[in-house]
C-alpha cells in the first residue's frame, strides 16, 4: 500500500480540528471550476461536477460562492482560463513523487514547486521521468464500515481492489468507474471522509528516519499551496511516524 492512502485518512482525521477552512474553500472552488470547465455546469450530466458539489457541501461552502465558481469554471461569467497540470519530482530515499494542480498562471506555480523542493535539497523532474511509474486509479475511503459487505458491494460495482489500510477501507475503481462507485456508496450511505482520482504507484519504497520527516514536511508544504490539488507518492512509512508528525505538524 503506498504512503498516500494513510496519509489520505489522516490528514483527514486532522482536518477536521484545522482551522484552514479559508485553504479548503479555496481547493474546491478550483475543484468546482474544473470540473464545470470538462463537462459542462450541469450536475445532472456531470458526474465529477456531483463530486466537487459534495466536497463543497462538505466544506461548508455557501451555495452562491458554489454556483458562481461553477460559471466561471464553465465559461458562462467571465473570469480567468485554468489549466490542469502535473509535475513531477524526486523525494527524499529515491521516491518519486506527482503533483497535480490546477491553475490559471503554470509559470507561477512551477516557480512555487520548483523552490519548494530547493529548499528540501530536492529536484523536479522532467515531464515524463517518474509519471510512467504510476497509474490514474480512483480512490474511496470508507470508515465505520463491515469489510466484508463493503466487498462484496464493491466488487458487485466493478472495483479493482478492496484493502484493509488500518482504521479505514479503501477501495480501488479505474477512472471511469469512479464517480458511479462513489456515488452508489454515497446511496448506500457509506461514511467516505475522502474520495477522489488519485496516482497510484506500481512500485514502492520504504522511507525511514531523517528521510522519512523529510518527505512528510516536503508533500505538507507543496499541498499548501493553493493550486495544488494533491501530491502523490511511491513512498511507504510507518502509520507511527505519520501520526507523530501530523501531531506536530
Amino acid at each position: 500500500m503506498s504512503g498516500h492512502s494513510k496519509w489520505a485518512t489522516i490528514k483527514h482525521k486532522k482536518a477536521a480540528a484545522d482551522a484552514k477552512r479559508g485553504a479548503a474553500f479555496t481547493r474546491v472552488i478550483r475543484e468546482l471550476m474544473q470540473a464545470a470547465r470538462k463537462g459542462g455546469s450541469s450536475a445532472d450530466t456531470n458526474a465529477a461536477l456531483r463530486t466537487a458539489i459534495a466536497h463543497a457541501r462538505g466544506a461548508g461552502m455557501p451555495k452562491d460562492t458554489m454556483e458562481r465558481a461553477i460559471k466561471k469554471g464553465a465559461g458562462e461569467l467571465e473570469g480567468q482560463q485554468m489549466e490542469d497540470v502535473t509535475l513531477e519530482g524526486y523525494g527524499p530515499g529515491g521516491c518519486a513523487l506527482l503533483i497535480d494542480v490546477t491553475t490559471d498562471n503554470r509559470n507561477r506555480i512551477v516557480a512555487e514547486v520548483r523552490h519548494i523542493f530547493t529548499k528540501y535539497g530536492k529536484d523536479m523532474a522532467a515531464a515524463g521521468s517518474v509519471a510512467w511509474m504510476f497509474a490514474r486509479k480512483g480512490q474511496i475511503l470508507v470508515e465505520g464500515a463491515d469489510f466484508d459487505k463493503l466487498f462484496e458491494l464493491a466488487v458487485e460495482l466493478g472495483a479493482e481492489d478492496v484493502k484493509d489500510v488500518g482504521g479505514a477501507i479503501e477501495v480501488v475503481t479505474t477512472p471511469d468507474l469512479f464517480h458511479t462507485v462513489r456515488e452508489k456508496m454515497e446511496q448506500a450511505s457509506y461514511n467516505m471522509p475522502s474520495a477522489e482520482l488519485a496516482w497510484v504507484p506500481s512500485t514502492t519504497v520504504t522511507l525511514e528516519g531523517k528521510d522519512a520527516e523529510s518527505l512528510l514536511r516536503l508533500v505538507s508544504k507543496l499541498e499548501e499551496l493553493d493550486d495544488v490539488n494533491g501530491v502523490y507518492g511511491n513512498y511507504e512509512i510507518s502509520d507511527e511516524l505519520i501520526e507523530k508528525f501530523s501531531a506536530g505538524a
